[in-house]
């Protein structure tokens, strides 16, 4: 059975993959061996999907895709 990390100190940070605008910041969270937290910056109190690590790579194609 897989668990969802305790992500309440987790240390977020701009992920070089968004585009620079205030209002399209995707934040990541370091230190989580083969996971890879990501939340909406606007919404730090909201919810976070927590990506497998070989995920990430084709989550980002598709979320690219669809703009």
């Amino acid at each position: 059975m897989k668990h969802t990390p305790d992500l309440s100190s987790a240390v977020w940070r701009k992920s070089s993959y968004s585009d620079g605008g205030a209002n399209n910041c995707v934040e990541v969270a370091d230190g989580y061996p083969g996971l890879v937290p990501v939340r909406d910056s606007k919404a730090p109190q909201g919810p976070a999907l927590v990506l497998g690590a070989d995920a990430w790579a084709p989550f980002l194609a598709a979320v690219k895709g669809s703009g």
